[in-house]
């Protein structure tokens, strides 16, 4: 596919132009020039910075040889076509990684480096990177409070390792290469996700927790298949209280049922609230605006202090109940309990607001 690409470029660009790609065959060398056979169109020869610039590449080559080469001067004083290989290497190495990237081929490639980003490799010589968000799942740093520095530390994990990816973007410009893991597994993912729907119960082990939520892997739903989907509790589906640390609510190797709420771009995200009672249904039959009931202080925020009420239900303070956060500090303690007014109940919204009774 490759070579048929680059004789087409030979056929239809004038063969002797300054930039036409040209293919010969290996006849010479010494300490510093390597002369090229070009058949009718004369001696080829690359020699000076060309030649130190893809020395590495010229050591390995042979009398007798194949290379593909851009002209660079079609004739200099001693009647040579002057080449450069380092040119033409790149254009095929991004012409085969086109080819790859269009074809949908897995590759390997080996971990050299990382940043606060993502992976750094190298394939067919152009730089490489993998960001964070496009590892395989089982692959994602589960870093619980979401600090840079821990995650760069879960990413130099990988330096040394061979991972299998797909090209996901090529850019030829910024000479880099942008991959991806999980796509590898894309068509497979969609093909299995049209088993499920939105509001399907699953059963699956809890697998890793991070600051915004627990991954949970779950079987295919196909007899004697061993591979697994993960999906995404998003901590605001993980109870109907407020979760401050997705920790407090489930344990990584727990075995929970789930339900899911929404697939979206081969990613499956999940509720285990959506299998608990609801406890806000009950609260506007037992309150009402006005009413005065007791709380306990839970939480200080910029915004004002949680107040809770029942199991499960908080309340809101707001902060222009007193005169600053000094103010709510001074006359709220946390973990004592107030008596305060109810100014406002939404049961859909899960929200009451409430005044401290003085």
């Amino acid at each position: 596919m490759i070579k048929d690409t680059i004789k087409k470029t030979v056929d239809t660009i004038n063969p002797l132009q300054i930039g036409a790609t040209v293919e010969g065959k290996v006849v010479a060398r010494d300490r510093s020039s390597l002369f090229i056979d070009l058949g009718i169109l004369g001696t080829g020869i690359i020699y000076g910075r060309e030649f130190y610039n893809v020395k590495e590449v010229v050591k390995n080559l042979e009398i007798g040889d194949k290379v593909f080469a851009k002209i660079v001067e079609v004739e200099n004083d001693e009647g040579y076509r002057e080449l450069s290989l380092r040119d033409a290497t790149k254009e095929i190495s991004w012409q085969r990684l086109k080819d790859l990237r269009d074809a949908g081929t897995i590759v390997s490639v080996r971990v050299t480096g990382v940043n606060k980003g993502g992976l750094l490799a190298t394939l067919d010589g152009i730089q490489a990177f993998l960001p964070v968000s496009q590892l395989a799942a089982e692959h994602y740093p589960r870093v619980a409070d979401a600090d840079k520095a821990k995650i760069l530390k879960e990413l130099q994990k990988f330096i040394g390792k061979t991972l299998e990816i797909k090209i996901l973007d090529l850019l030829v410009e910024e000479n880099k290469l942008i991959l991806s893991e999980k796509a590898k597994t894309k068509e497979k993912t969609k093909e299995v996700l049209k088993n499920y729907n939105k509001g399907d119960m699953i059963e699956g082990e809890i697998t890793g927790i991070a600051d915004f939520g627990a991954f949970i892997k779950f079987p295919f739903p196909v007899a004697n298949e061993n591979e697994q989907i993960e999906g995404l509790i998003h901590i605001s589906e993980l109870d109907w209280q407020l979760v401050e640390n997705p920790a407090e609510v489930v344990k990584v190797g727990e075995v929970v049922k789930a339900q899911i709420i929404n697939i979206n771009n081969n990613q499956v995200f999940l509720s285990l609230k959506a299998l608990k009672k609801n406890p806000w249904e009950e609260i506007e039959k037992q309150y009402k605006k006005g009413d005065v009931i007791k709380g306990k202080v839970t939480k200080f925020s910029t915004f004002g202090s949680f107040v809770e009420i029942a199991p499960k239900i908080r309340g809101l303070c707001h902060i222009s109940e007193f005169e600053s956060k000094e103010k709510m500090e001074e006359q709220l303690k946390i973990g004592e309990t107030y008596d305060f007014s109810v100014i406002l109940i939404e049961p859909k919204e899960h929200r009451m607001s409430l005044k401290l009774v003085k």
